[in-house]
């Protein structure tokens, strides 16, 4: 086996493992409200995540080919590689080893950040130490903008659903209105799961492609993922939402705020919502956890904005804002480690 092939095996294998640690990671983001409303039972909330996780990670590539054009490897045109075929495979290894160590670290503190940041921030920190140019219109225009936007509309519109359920069933038996959303939040539920996967697995792929190019340039180009690829991100992603993310579930789920299945459904549903349109609408790798939690603070606040725990929402502010420079450092120390080890070789 030549050396080459050797990393690209190595890479896709970190890719998967990488995907694996984001169905863990975000598994909670799908089913905490759920599990914490007791709509559904941790176990069956588990099963039906990983089943819709794998069901929307086949249901598009636009975020795939995002996420393989955030750094230039290519001279667009004549397609030849900037960079040497090893060179660029460890830049892209580096950036995941980044991402998988920053999903670990606020997975075991239990603060659900963004594993879509890390990947992004992993990736652009390993490109920059490995010379390689980082196309910062495509990091501004689908990263850092809806990093902005996406966590202030989610609150905004789950605030104003809630309102608008809380004035429509004013008048109803609220232990029948309790019954009918814990009914209704196994839709939501099942509906934010399909768009983490529609979201997430994506982005697994489109490393995998990156990494294909570049050691076979002549057989694979960005605008196409191919099968394999799809369906081993799409079952990765799912194995490790199933494998659970119980430690982020108890932030979301409690340490946020105290939520009831009217409350739970309003965040879900909108949660859902951002998440397809920025994935088929403007094909942007947005985070599920910012568009969750946002959401979840949202509806929790109609109760009255003491009612959410501001200083645990600071806390998870202030991993959100540390994701992309704190994986793109882990990513530069995990490149020049890399590389010394290929020197070797």
């Amino acid at each position: 086996m030549d050396l080459t092939l050797a990393i690209v095996i190595a890479v896709v294998v970190i890719a998967l493992a990488f995907d694996y640690t984001n169905g863990f990671h975000d598994a909670a983001n799908a089913i905490a409200t759920s599990v914490s409303t007791r709509a559904l039972t941790p176990r069956v909330a588990l099963i039906l995540a990983a089943i819709m996780n794998f069901v929307g990670a086949l249901l598009g590539q636009g975020v795939a080919k995002t996420v393989a054009d955030t750094i230039t490897i290519q001279d667009e045109a004549t397609e030849r590689l900037l960079v040497g075929v090893n060179h660029g495979l460890v830049i892209v290894m580096a950036g995941l080893l980044g991402a998988i160590t920053w999903n670990l670290i606020t997975w075991w503190f239990g603060l659900p950040s963004s594993s879509s940041h890390a990947l992004i921030g992993g990736l652009v920190g390993a490109a920059i130490v490995g010379g390689v140019r980082v196309k910062w219109d495509v990091i501004l225009d689908r990263v850092v903008i809806p990093m902005v936007i996406v966590p202030v509309a989610a609150f905004g519109f789950s605030f104003a659903l809630m309102l608008a359920i809380m004035w429509i069933l004013r008048r109803r038996n609220p232990h029948k209105i309790n019954r009918a959303f814990r009914v209704l939040q196994t839709v939501s539920a099942a509906g934010l799961a399909l768009g983490h996967g529609l979201q997430d697995a994506q982005k697994t792929m489109g490393v995998i492609v990156l990494t294909l190019v570049i050691a076979y340039p002549a057989e694979h180009t960005t605008d196409e993922v191919p099968l394999w690829v799809v369906f081993a991100a799409a079952t990765a992603i799912a194995a490790g939402t199933y494998a659970g993310g119980w430690r982020i579930m108890r932030t979301l789920g409690r340490k946020i705020i105290d939520l009831d299945p009217a409350r739970g459904f309003s965040a879900e549903a909108v949660g859902s919502a951002g998440l397809y349109i920025a994935a088929i609408g403007f094909h942007a790798p947005v985070s599920t956890t910012h568009t969750i939690t946002s959401a979840v603070m949202g509806a929790g606040a109609t109760k009255r904005f003491k009612a959410v725990r501001w200083g645990m929402a600071r806390s998870i502010g202030v991993a959100w804002v540390s994701t992309i420079p704190a994986a793109a450092l882990v990513a530069a120390a995990c490149y020049y480690v890399a590389h010394f080890f290929l020197e070797v070789l």
